[in-house]
């Protein structure tokens, strides 16, 4: 299996991109194809002493800057690290593209070399996050700020696709994330969402307030991409306040650091189970090839984890289950047509 890397995306690249695929190389068995500046790839191996073997380097001179507007990927940026790694995986030279770089512009790249699956409308990223029971996939967590209800119905499907698929649920439990569970709650995009989900064939369980998705509320948490990425950032936040008053609860005395020692297991659990690096990314999903978007802060261990993830994804067959997710759910929409018209 061939891994395409983006070696220039992220705060601290091509170093730890580079150590990253060397440690998945090593542990994943997986090949890697390294786009970006060939010369300054092997002078940054060479300084921190990473064996290249098993990576091929194809050079792609440009750097595409996180501040960038997204859509200058193609024309201006055409030489740059990102657009090759997409070209790459359009042409069939790999079988899946992980980067760190923009959010924005992996979407734009995603939706127009690599292209979407026939009949989604827009691609999403589904970002897995850790709950009181497991883990849920919040579904856009970012790439589209504005949304109509049947894109969200695209999001459920693909959500549910991925976490049955890669995690192994059964029957992934879809919420909507609303401000209420009846159905009347919400702005009309909620409302007409929670009626199209009410008739679809996946496992939906209705409307669910964002404070029961932490405790296991559901295995799909679906909305817009604002909202989704908002409440992103706030689980993000209240991780790291959590983590921060722990440890200040732990160092208040000898006592308390004495019970330190004791859970010290437990707490390096609780410290990995909120650790972006252990997810590596999150799967921008409705391209035609998966993709992966790393965190822009991404280290060794994050890039190995996210080159894991794509692996898992190719594992999975999640391209062919989307497509086969978006049959079942084009069929049924016209099995209901004729009885809308009658009505």
């Amino acid at each position: 299996m061939k891994i395409i890397v983006d070696a220039f995306g992220g705060d601290h690249a091509p170093v730890e991109i580079i150590k990253g695929c060397r440690q998945a190389i090593d542990e994943l068995g997986v090949e890697i194809i390294l786009t970006g500046d060939e010369e300054k790839i092997k002078a940054a191996a060479q300084e921190n002493q990473v064996d290249l073997k098993g990576m091929e380097i194809v050079h792609a001179p440009g750097v595409m800057p996180v501040e960038e507007e997204p859509t200058k990927l193609l024309k201006q940026y055409s030489d740059s690290s990102m657009c090759k790694g997409f070209q790459l995986l359009a042409d069939g030279s790999g079988d899946a593209f992980v980067s760190a770089g923009s959010t924005g512009a992996l979407v734009v790249g995603a939706s127009l070399i690599v292209k979407r699956i026939k009949g989604i409308k827009r691609a999403m990223i589904g970002t897995v996050i850790p709950s009181q029971t497991g883990c849920y996939m919040l579904a856009d967590s970012g790439a589209n700020s504005e949304c109509r209800p049947e894109m969200l119905r695209q999001f459920a499907m693909m959500g549910s696709i991925y976490m049955n698929r890669v995690y192994g649920v059964e029957k992934p439990r879809v919420g909507l994330v609303n401000i209420g569970t009846e159905d009347s709650k919400g702005t009309d995009l909620q409302v007409e969402t929670n009626r199209l989900l009410r008739d679809s064939h996946l496992n939906y369980i209705g409307n669910i307030e964002p404070r029961e998705i932490p405790l296991g509320g559901c295995d799909v948490a679906v909305c817009d991409g604002f909202t989704g990425n908002v409440l992103l950032k706030m689980v993000e936040g209240m991780g790291k306040m959590f983590q921060n008053e722990l440890k200040g609860i732990f160092l208040t005395n000898f006592a308390t650091k004495l019970g330190a020692v004791l859970v010290s297991g437990q707490l390096k659990e609780f410290k990995k189970k909120f650790d972006y690096k252990e997810h590596g990314g999150a799967m921008l999903m409705g391209a035609r090839k998966p993709v992966i978007k790393a965190h822009g802060s991404s280290d060794a261990k994050a890039i190995k984890n996210a080159i894991r993830q794509a692996k898992r994804c190719c594992d999975g067959n999640i391209i062919k289950g989307i497509e086969e997710g978006l049959a079942v759910m084009e069929a049924a929409q016209a099995e209901a047509a004729p009885d809308s018209r009658q009505d």
